[in-house]
């Protein structure tokens, strides 16, 4: 048994991490702002991470083996976990996203056209930190997501208190109603109605991962991979687009329509116009197991699918 605290922990595939990690027999403890309560016998303190007094505070004298973060976005929230775990834990594992390499963010070293990004095209030791940049205001943030996450995974490998690692999550799809972020709805939705799907001119493929096994590849990084550093996170095999929206059509038995996107018009979610694949050579080298993306998303399908059968009326 370990002494686990999560970060966050109160949807998708943080919730499922937290149930994972009870039933595998850890103490867990979860830290968030109380939006929603932990399953039975998991110690739940209800603070704002963000409030370093108060996050102290609320620690009290407690340690931990692990600390798996899920909702660290900036340099400050980073600065703030560093110090306030600084010797009261072994490892932190902070969950990061495929948006770190997104070379329409940061410059980034070129890679080939057609090849998997390797974790060392972003190297948190040596990222530079603005702790001074609006990280505070909500539309800045959202504007620059995936630097806030470069920084503050930037931040926690330098802090020296703890052994770091940040795991870089692709595209999570599935979970149906748990799905918050309405993607793989969007597909569903348009498919199963006949309404156009907006695509680029030149589709190229991304990768993705199944809630269900990011929170398995979570569970094995904080109690099993004994890694430091970043980690890529995703299923074996990129889809386009038009494979995705393929697998709804498959199962509503109706055509995929397309459009193609005017100038400045946004297309839809995962149309891009780079390969924007993420290699996971390190992590099947430390031992973990992929599961195939094709393999998993009808089940993915259908659990859209049959959240939307349920969902209540407009």
């Amino acid at each position: 048994m370990q002494r686990i605290c999560v970060i966050g922990g109160s949807r998708y595939f943080g919730k499922l991490l937290v149930q994972r990690l009870q039933a595998a027999g850890h103490q867990v403890t979860v830290i968030n702002r109380g939006s929603s309560r932990p399953p039975a016998g998991v110690e739940h303190l209800v603070v704002d991470r963000g409030d370093e007094a108060a996050l102290v505070a609320a620690l009290g004298s407690r340690t931990f083996d692990v600390v798996v973060d899920q909702v660290c976005y900036t340099p400050v929230q980073a600065a703030i976990a560093a110090r306030a775990f600084a010797g009261r834990t072994c490892r932190y594992v902070m969950t990061s996203t495929i948006e770190v390499y997104d070379p329409a963010t940061a410059a980034l070293p070129a890679v080939p056209a057609g090849t998997p990004v390797p974790e060392g095209n972003v190297d948190p030791a040596a990222w530079p930190v603005d702790p001074q940049l609006p990280w505070h205001d909500a539309g800045y943030l959202e504007a620059h997501y995936a630097e806030g996450k470069r920084q503050a995974e930037a931040v926690l490998a330098r802090s020296g208190g703890f052994t770091f690692a940040s795991v870089r999550s692709a595209h999570v799809l599935g979970g149906g109603a748990q799905e918050f972020t309405g993607r793989l709805a969007h597909y569903a939705d348009r498919v199963s109605r006949g309404e156009a799907i907006t695509v680029r001119a030149d589709e190229l493929p991304t990768v993705f991962i199944h809630y269900g096994e990011l929170a398995d590849l979570l569970l094995w990084a904080a109690t099993e991979g004994h890694f430091s550093g970043p980690l890529n996170a995703c299923s074996d095999g990129a889809l386009d687009v038009r494979a995705v929206a393929g697998a709804v059509a498959a199962q509503v038995g109706r055509e995929p329509l397309y459009r193609v996107a005017a100038a400045g018009e946004t297309p839809s979610p995962f149309s891009f116009d780079r390969h924007y694949a993420m290699d996971n050579a390190r992590a099947k080298e430390l031992g973990f197991t992929f599961s195939r993306t094709a393999d998993w998303l009808p089940g993915a399908v259908a659990e859209t699918l049959a959240a939307a059968a349920t969902a209540p009326t407009r």
